[in-house]
């Protein structure tokens, strides 16, 4: 069984690999940080490729098709990404459009491409690591916000159309509260409830995947508190949002004072 996985250097990416190297998978990991690439491979039980790539040039999502497309791929983690804290006026709008490409047409992309492979020998699984934010708006983390609702939302179309074809691919949505990543360094920011372990969201994700789980949500918390943001009144959750989100701005600024 093979595996690839996109931002596999840190993270749920890596500890994904860890777990998936331990059930007896082999990975193909895709990063751009080869030092860390490398360590990791060295830990891992199984047989490991690593590509070094920054896919948020989408010349180089198409290239990394093409190069592994021939390798009969069973299970792709659509995994890279990054956050970027702050007001709507006053965030780097360069900075958004990278993240736009990363997080949207990263995985658009190659959902598109590995599920028609998968689709054409009706099997395979496809786990886009999404969030909860992918059922929230994100007040002062907008953009963040607004890519994983795309990527939540196609994957749950994708998964109506597949159960429509009667097709055995298997896609699941991840979608954890805050874990504890590098994600608010990234993202100039920081939770200000506590983040569940890497380790524990990527082993639940993973086996929820594989019992064909299609919205994944770890943590009884979070699983509450979506359930019951679907009887607020929108202008009601977009306040909760903001504030939320205002603490992680300025906890963060004020670490920098």
């Amino acid at each position: 069984m093979l595996a690839l996985i996109t931002g596999a250097s840190s993270g749920m990416g890596k500890d994904m690999a860890k777990y998936l190297s331990s059930l007896g998978w082999d990975l193909i990991l895709v990063a751009r940080r080869k030092e860390r690439l490398e360590k990791l491979k060295e830990e891992l039980q199984t047989k490991v490729d690593v590509i070094v790539m920054d896919l948020i040039d989408t010349k180089n999502v198409y290239a990394l098709y093409e190069k592994v497309k021939n390798k009969n791929i069973d299970l792709l983690i659509n995994n890279a990404g990054f956050g970027l804290f702050g007001k709507f006026t006053e965030t780097n709008l360069d900075r958004e459009l990278e993240m736009i490409d990363l997080n949207i047409k990263t995985y658009h992309i190659l959902t598109k491409l590995f599920l028609k492979d998968f689709y054409k020998r009706d099997y395979g699984y496809i786990l886009n690591v999404c969030s909860s934010a992918g059922f929230l708006v994100g007040p002062n983390l907008a953009t963040y916000y607004a890519t994983k609702n795309y990527i939540t939302k196609l994957t749950l179309a994708i998964y109506e159309e597949l159960r429509h074809q009667k097709s055995h691919v298997v896609i699941s949505a991840l979608c954890p509260g805050p874990v504890n990543t590098e994600f608010t360094k990234v993202a100039q920011g920081r939770f200000t409830i506590k983040g569940l372990d890497s380790e524990y969201v990527s082993k639940y994700g993973i086996n929820k995947l594989f019992q064909k789980k299609l919205i994944i949500v770890p943590g009884i918390a979070m699983k509450l508190g979506l359930f019951f943001s679907r009887f607020a009144p929108y202008k009601l959750l977009l306040r909760i949002s903001y504030n939320i989100q205002y603490r992680k701005v300025n906890v963060n600024k004020s670490d920098k004072l």
